[in-house]
């Protein structure tokens, strides 16, 4: 017969156990919850002057999206942009191809660099000048083209102040906007965006471009439909009159035409 006292060691001992696996649930459900919003700012983002309303929604929007994670472990995203050209962008390489759907013009650039190779008509292109002219092409190609297909994926890039403009509403019902204004970065600095968040599921369903952060009168808006997983990434293709196609997202190198260039393999 056991005795009181091993009694209370008992309780004691089972209590202990229950509170330490109450611990790590709690513990594994902290981390699942701060891995589904996990999303730093990119170095650069100006923190200071971003709004905090505006930097949730903003993280709001990129665990809609599939999370950061699920962005950051993608490797390969191509895609056509307006039946114009065709982008590949190899993220952990951090080059693109562009490649003209009218014209015989295939160019792999550095992004970091913005050197590159060109083909023109079949041929590699030698001339310097001519390498690089091209080469800054594909490279502001790049820089459009992604954006237009990702941008709720920067939300909290280098060089961007995001603002909690007001409550608006789309087609879709009530929607968040936030205003996007760069500081000395991407290929036209000067622009300005707003954006449009649905309430009920924090997707961007339209846009509106501002030329000139002091304008006041966009010079284009369009909606972002027709959203679609992709590998776990969930994309829109659709801006209206004009349509993102041909989408893909892999980690396969096989899969792309990068297979073309690179000696070695996908990991």
């Amino acid at each position: 017969m056991k005795t009181p006292y091993s009694i209370l060691i008992a309780v004691i001992i089972i209590f202990a156990s229950c509170e330490d696996n109450k611990e790590k649930k709690s513990s594994t459900k902290s981390d699942s919850v701060d891995s589904a919003f996990y999303n730093p700012p990119a170095p650069g983002f100006n923190m200071a002057e971003s709004d905090e309303k505006a930097i949730s929604i903003a993280d709001s929007v990129m665990m809609a999206m599939g999370g950061r994670k699920a962005y950051d472990n993608t490797r390969f995203i191509g895609f056509d942009f307006f039946g114009f050209r065709k982008v590949w962008w190899d993220k952990f390489a951090d080059s693109a191809i562009i490649k003209l759907n009218k014209k015989d013009l295939k160019i792999l650039v550095d992004l970091d660099t913005k050197n590159g190779s060109v083909w023109k008509d079949g041929e590699q292109l030698q001339n310097p000048d001519s390498v690089k002219h091209y080469s800054n092409y594909g490279y502001e190609a790049w820089v459009n083209d992604t954006y237009w297909l990702l941008m709720p994926y920067k939300l909290k890039d280098s060089g961007v102040t995001l603002k909690y403009l007001r409550e608006d509403t789309t087609k879709e019902g009530p929607a968040h906007v936030l205003q996007l204004t760069f500081n000395s970065v991407g290929v036209t600095p000067d622009n300005k965006y707003e954006v449009f968040i649905d309430h009920s599921d924090n997707l961007v369903r339209k846009w509106s471009y501002f030329s000139n952060a002091t304008d006041t009168v966009p010079g284009m808006v369009t909606p972002w439909n027709d959203y679609q997983n992709y590998n776990g990434l969930l994309l829109s293709s659709d801006r209206g009159s004009r349509n993102i196609t041909d989408i893909v997202v892999t980690n396969n190198l096989s899969e792309t035409p990068f297979s073309e260039y690179y000696q070695h393999d996908s990991n």
